[in-house]
Parts: structure tokens; sequence; C-alpha cells
């Protein structure tokens, strides 16, 4: 999409293309409990006067945390780049009290601004700068607690909750030690209890592999963890699965190991070139990966036998909703080396069919059309559709789509990092809603800000 028309659609609210959908979409929401939403959005983005967040009439936003400010654990400063995230209920002698605790990942590289601050007991590797921190609120959204919840990792960007109430957090990078000034290897999973994160410490999952993670949901009912793979450069990523040793799960469970598999589409080579809304595939398979550990080849390298393996571009957010799995791909570009292009897809796996279904394909041809491009991080929402937030250029939204294939502009990020001359918004990252879905929590990734934003969700 032209620049020209993103300013355009900026500036009068960027209220979404209003299509109705042929019927895909609703197999998203397929087993929720959430309400159906029967209208296209909230109305028109009021400009903010203090040019943080623009939202619609009757919304409400309240800034929870800014990269800079002082930790109120006393361990220092609130780091950079603030992503992924997950909301948690508080637990035992808090669970009445309306707690609740955020898990927010810091997607800091070796030459970040703000790192996040080594604390003795949390720290992986002393010279790793990303990790977590928690904000614990309490019933009237008050930050009562903000502190590291893991340090000394590498490119926090997204990761999941788990079922039994803790944050798998994902490092983006396939560094080893003696890279990047890194005393460890680099590219695992952390497990990170909200509540208490020395329960969990800093401990790398390394049977759930060694790759440029994304995000994560686990099937609640049989205990397999999905995984997303965002490689940057051809051969692109793949799209995994975890066989936990111990299914039943557990804070620690992970750590008894497994095996990782990654997904194989008999006769589709790369994702990007199935077009069509509803193309469904039977007999999906899952191969065994030879080297977790990626020891001397990254994994989507690796030799997976004579009926290859299936890659996508830009695999990014991934959740779990009814008896599905499913997975976003970014965008793909034929000029980067993918097969065909788009500006985004949804993919939903059945594991009890071994069915793979194209849900939406998001483009100026396409059912579903978001104003901007490059759908990042999806969460479901308790109005009954999804959140959608963009990582693309210009102005930068958080965009909603209804069960209907409507999209709507929920959020606008007035912060500008660039220049009066050349402007650049950072990205959304980490949308999500508190458990009693009257908040929805998300992240501008630059400059770091945890928002929280109120208002008539359910009118």
């Amino acid at each position: 999409m032209s620049t020209t028309r993103r300013q355009v659609l900026a500036r009068s609210g960027a209220l979404g293309a209003g299509i109705a959908f042929s019927g895909a979409l609703s197999e998203l929401f397929a087993g929720t409990t959430a309400t159906a939403l029967g209208h296209s959005g909230y109305g028109p983005l009021v400009p903010d006067p203090k040019g943080l967040l623009d939202l619609p009439k009757g919304f409400r936003y309240r800034v929870l945390s800014r990269e800079g400010d002082d930790l109120r654990s006393g361990e220092g400063k609130v780091p950079s780049n603030h992503d992924g995230m997950a909301a948690f209920a508080g637990r035992s002698g808090d669970r009445h009290s309306g707690r609740v605790h955020l898990v927010r990942n810091h997607e800091n590289r070796n030459n970040a601004k703000l790192a996040v601050p080594t604390v003795e007991g949390l720290t992986y590797d002393p010279e790793g700068k990303g990790g977590c921190t928690t904000l614990t609120l309490d019933a009237r959204g008050k930050v009562l607690e903000e502190c590291v919840a893991i340090a000394g990792t590498a490119v926090n960007c997204a990761g999941g909750p788990t079922p039994w109430g803790t944050w798998l957090t994902c490092e983006e990078t396939e560094d080893k030690a003696g890279t990047n000034g890194y005393t460890k290897d680099h590219g695992f999973i952390f497990e990170v209890d909200p509540a208490d994160p020395y329960r969990t410490g800093a401990v790398p999952l390394t049977a759930m592999g060694r790759f440029q993670h994304e995000a994560i949901a686990v099937d609640p009912k049989r205990g397999i963890v999905y995984e997303t793979e965002d490689a940057f450069e051809k051969p692109f990523g793949l799209f995994y699965r975890f066989l936990p040793n111990k299914p039943e799960g557990g804070r620690g469970s992970l750590r008894a190991g497994g095996r990782l598999q990654a997904m194989r589409v008999p006769g589709v080579p790369d994702l990007s070139k199935i077009q069509e809304t509803g193309a469904t595939f039977d007999g999906i398979e899952w191969a065994d990966v030879p080297d977790p550990l990626a020891a001397e080849t990254p994994i989507r390298l690796q030799d997976f036998g004579p009926k290859g393996i299936t890659h996508a571009q830009k695999l990014e957010g991934c959740y779990w909703g009814g008896r599905s799995v499913y997975f976003v791909s970014s965008f793909a570009r034929s000029d980067e080396g993918s097969a065909a292009d788009h500006y985004g897809q949804i993919w939903r796996y059945d594991p009890a069919t071994r069915q793979l279904t194209l849900v939406i394909v998001f483009g100026p041809d396409t059912d579903v059309q978001l104003p901007g491009e490059s759908p990042d991080n999806i969460c479901l929402a308790p109005s009954g559709g999804l959140m959608v937030c963009e990582d693309g250029e210009g102005a930068q939204h958080v965009y909603g789509v209804t069960r209907r294939g409507e999209v709507y502009a929920m959020a606008r990020n007035r912060q500008n990092i660039g220049t009066p001359e050349d402007p650049e918004w950072g990205e959304f990252a980490g949308v999500t809603f508190s458990p009693d879905g009257k908040t929805m929590y998300v992240n501008c990734y630059a400059p770091g800000t945890t928002f929280a934003v109120t208002g008539p969700w359910r009118r």
C-alpha cells in the first residue's frame, strides 16, 4: 500500500474495509465463549491531546510504564523495546483481590539503549541485554510492583502463556557464545513465573530447540507446545511442535525434555504460494528435527529427508483457540525469496484431524483488508473478535477484526521516534486482555510504553 494512501487512512481514523467475509473467519472463534460483536468498530479515532495514543470516543488509557523510568523494585531503569506480553490473574492469597500480573518482553540486542538489569538468581548470560519485567496491578489497575523477571537473555520477542499460569519467553536469535559478546549460546525458550520469577529462574528449555523463536501456543488437552520461527532470510522459518515428556504440564515440567518436530505440508514447500482463503490440507506430517540444538547447522537448513520440509516467511503470532492452534505469517515478498506475495496470513491447524486451513489472507485483493500491512501479535478479544498489532511503515495501529471480517482501527500510536521532516512511529506489540476482559494492555515498542485501555468493550 502506498504511503500516500496510508497517510490518508491515518488522518481519517483508519476505519478499515468493512468487507463481508465468506465464512472462513468464523473458524477463528469456534469453541470460544466470546460474545459476538454486531458492528464494525467503535467509531473514528479521536486525536489524543497528549500526543501518545488515539482511541475511539468513550475509551481512555493509562500509561503503566515507560522506558527510562525507575523500576519500583529499585533494580534499575525500565528497559527498552517493549514487545510480547501476557496478563495473569493473581494467585492463591491474592486471587480474590483482583490483582493482575503483566509479564513483558524486552527485545534487546547487544546494542540496546537500556538493558534489562542483571539480578542474581534471574540472569542467564551477564552479557545478554534482553529479558522480561513484570508489573503487578491492583483491582483498580494501579501499579503496585515492577521488577525484573528474567535477565541475561537476548532479543526476547514474543512467547505465550501456559495453561498452568506461566509465561514462555522466546529468544529471536541464533547467536552462539563468542558472538556479539555473549558468553552463552542463545536462541532458546525460558519459562517465567509471573507471581514469583525466582521459582523458575533463568533456565533455557534446550529440548524445545535453538532457533529464531517468535511465539508459542500450548494445546491444553495434549500438552503439546507449538512454536513459530521468524527467520529473516531464505530459507525462511518453520512451524514446530514440541511433544513434552511430561504432557500433564505444570511449572518446570518442560525441563524434563521431549521431542521437537517440524510441520510438513505434503506438496507445499512454501506456505506463501497458497492464496485461496479456506484452502485446506489433510494428512499434515510432522518430521523429527535432526539436531534441535543446531550445534552446526540451523534447524531450517538441516536435512529432513527426500520429502523436505515446509517453510514460510515471517512466522510470528501464535495462539490456541477452541480446539486448534492459529499462527500468523506477517507478510511474504517474492523479491525476498518467497514463492508469492501477501500482506499477511492466518493459518489454523487442528491436531485431531491433522488438517491445516488458510483462514485469512490479508491484502488489497482479498476478502479481509488491513488499511495498513503486516499483522504481527494477535489475540482474541472478549468482544468476540481479534486484536491485531500492525508492524509496517507509517502510522502504526492496533486493528480489530470482527467475526464477519470487518476491520476497524482500535488504537493509533502518536509518538514520533523519527524527526518532524521524516516521522516514524514505533510498532505495537504484546496486545492482551485482563482476565476479566475489561482492560486491554498493549505495548508501544519504541519509545517503550505500556498502556492500559478501558472503555465500552461489550457495547
